[in-house]
């Protein structure tokens, strides 16, 4: 991009965010791909925290849109400029402006403008179909990066391995833009779903490292979450420090959160290390006298009370305050405190001689008959583990 142009952009997002009023954004000019690669880089000012740039980028796109229909026909033969469309397109750009424009002159592969048309108008099938055999190593690198994105969020429900592999593109074509921001926020839910815990935790440094000031950098952290809770990944405790450690990336309240579920997910599938070791973090964020400490005083005390700390543990959860703990955290209580005691119930022996020709009586066994139906009908009743989002994007 020219200096001119790129002053151009700057001195209109500093007048709009300077009278905070629908100002018009200063004039630009230059040929279509031009003005693409200048709303580019206002996106990536986006991904790099600048609020000015995201305050000021709908009013770019509007301002790009109207000179595509100003542009004399004759331009769009420029396969820069037909792919300016494309990449337009996939940026947010209206396609009822390139609805407008002759198609007919716009030099671009016909599956690339169809299919990016399709997929901003919400036929997602249609766009399927005419973007899945698309390589995005083999075009240009601008729109290579963007219709890579677009083909990890079409592919992340039906074939997460081909979007995981398309966001890799994505990742490694457009470096340092939106793109790639967008293409991590996408690709680490995909990761933890998938159960890879070490590229999980490459892609989340790999934010930290690069976008942590994004405007969009609590979608990362919710989707981040999500794909940690909703998967294993959190519940051996080989790895627990290396969870740990990612974690002291989030700040102190949605921590707390996370050690949370975590514990009460590593409870109900048996994983009592990490139950407590969940447990004890969350104890150590969590103020005194709060439903968040009794639920962790919980967790912990039940990963003590059923391993080789019967006492402390069984002490831990008799001194809960139940009336700040969820009701359905009070019936597996229950159903622990009673699997306690029975673990502890003495074995009845023989009280009499045994007969040469009687055979001893054999040991009564400890009866978990009734304790285990209990804790069998409290697993029902748990549900789906407590999620930090119900956001479903791709």
């Amino acid at each position: 991009m020219t200096r001119p142009l790129l002053r151009a952009v700057m001195l209109m997002v500093l007048s709009l965010v300077a009278t905070h009023a629908p100002a018009e954004p200063a004039a630009l000019s230059g040929e279509p791909f031009e003005l693409v690669r200048a709303l580019q880089a206002v996106q990536d000012g986006i991904a790099n925290g600048d609020t000015a740039a995201h305050a000021s980028h709908i009013a770019l796109i509007r301002q790009i849109g109207e000179k595509f229909l100003a542009a004399d026909a004759s331009v769009w033969s420029n396969p820069q400029n037909g792919q300016a469309v494309v990449i337009y397109l996939l940026s947010g750009g209206a396609p009822q402006i390139v609805r407008k424009l002759p198609r007919d002159k716009i030099n671009v592969d016909s599956r690339l403008f169809d299919g990016a048309l399709a997929y901003v108008e919400g036929r997602q099938d249609e766009a399927r179909d005419l973007l899945k055999e698309v390589k995005p190593r083999t075009i240009s690198t601008g729109m290579g990066g963007q219709v890579a994105l677009v083909q990890g969020a079409l592919f992340a429900r039906s074939e997460a391995s081909l979007a995981i592999e398309r966001l890799d593109d994505a990742r490694l074509l457009l470096p340092g833009t939106l793109v790639e921001e967008a293409a991590l926020r996408r690709e680490i839910l995909l990761v933890g779903q998938a159960e890879d815990f070490d590229k999980f935790e490459f892609l989340t440094l790999a934010y930290i490292r690069h976008y942590r000031n994004s405007v969009y950098a609590g979608d990362f952290w919710q989707r981040f979450s999500t794909g940690l809770t909703q998967s294993s990944l959190a519940l051996d405790d080989r790895r627990f420090a290396r969870v740990a450690a990612l974690l002291e990336q989030v700040d102190r309240a949605s921590r707390l959160k996370l050690y949370l579920v975590i514990a009460r997910g590593a409870l109900v599938r048996g994983k009592l290390t990490v139950t407590r070791l969940a447990g004890e973090r969350a104890l150590a964020l969590s103020a005194d006298a709060t439903p968040d400490r009794e639920r962790a005083h919980f967790y912990r005390g039940v990963s003590r009370a059923l391993t080789d700390e019967y006492d402390g543990g069984f002490a831990e959860l008799k001194a809960l305050d139940r009336a700040k703990l969820a009701e359905r955290d009070v019936l597996l209580l229950n159903a622990t405190l009673q699997l306690a005691l029975d673990v502890r119930k003495p074995i009845a022996g023989p009280t009499a001689a045994v007969s040469a020709d009687k055979p001893p009586p054999t040991p009564a066994r400890i009866d978990l008959a009734s304790s285990n139906a209990m804790l069998a009908r409290a697993q029902t009743q748990l549900g789906e583990l407590e999620l930090l989002t119900k956001d479903r994007r791709p």
